[in-house]
């Protein structure tokens, strides 16, 4: 059983997909950030702080390694930027991307203040963030689902998606 690691940009549904997928595959659901948090004893703000971004991004890349057994995954909105852990993510597992408009994206993680790139950010800047990672989502993504539909229909393609793929 190959894990599924769900990428996108804050707030496409990563962790709320995850976790229905997670109860009708009858299959480990796993939020990223939340692994993050209580594997490091630190909140997100403050490991952004204490020790910068790249940091972070370097816990992601290590906790994404350690779930490689057959867990839904929610990952990090940055997590899969980095095409070395986008690779192993591949290679592991399944990737999906939820392309969900920047709009839906903003109006879910606006005021979050755990999120330290929504605080930092004026939504012009999140704007731009979110179109250049689009392009590095859907390059290091093994598929890509419309995250602008139910959610019970992202889930059902994504669910079927692992289905195909875990049998061919």
């Amino acid at each position: 059983m190959k894990s599924v690691y769900l990428c996108g940009f804050m707030g496409c549904g990563k962790s709320h997909i995850g976790r229905m997928l997670s109860t009708a595959m009858n299959r480990r659901f796993v939020d990223l950030d939340k692994y993050i948090v209580t594997a490091e004893n630190m909140q997100i703000p403050e490991i952004f702080d204490r020790f910068g971004e790249p940091h972070f991004r370097q816990l992601e890349a290590k906790y994404i390694r350690e779930l490689s057994g057959g867990s839904i995954v929610a990952t990090g909105g940055g997590a899969l930027l980095n095409d070395e852990t986008a690779r192993f993510a591949r290679e592991v597992g399944l990737s999906v991307y939820i392309n969900t408009a920047f709009e839906v994206c903003y109006e879910r993680i606006k005021g979050d203040s755990n999120r330290p790139l929504v605080v930092n950010n004026t939504p012009e800047q999140l704007r731009e963030l979110y179109s250049k990672r689009a392009d590095i989502y859907r390059k290091n993504a093994t598929y890509m689902v419309n995250g602008n539909t139910s959610d019970f229909v992202i889930a059902d393609e994504i669910a079927k998606l692992v289905k195909y793929f875990e049998e061919h």
